[in-house]
């Protein structure tokens, strides 16, 4: 990952980007020599697979139900 100041950002963002998007190049923006955010190629994620934490989650009424009052009172 290769490491540049905000002011070489700035000057430089496009020819950035570009090499982030046609390279898959990864940059760390720093100020005053401190690391302050990664720049890295976006990674879509596939619709079809399930999400990992929602793949845990369990169900277990008919959702399409009719709620009744006692439902909607809380606790």
């Amino acid at each position: 990952m290769k490491a540049l100041n905000v002011h070489e950002t700035k000057t430089n963002l496009s020819s950035i980007l570009a090499q982030v998007e046609t390279q898959g190049e990864k940059f760390t923006i720093c100020r005053n020599g401190k690391p302050i955010a990664d720049l890295v190629p976006h990674q879509t994620k596939s619709r079809l697979e399930p999400d990992p934490f929602l793949s845990k989650v369990k169900v277990k009424c008919d959702l399409t139900a009719p709620l009744t009052q006692a439902d909607w009172e809380l606790d």
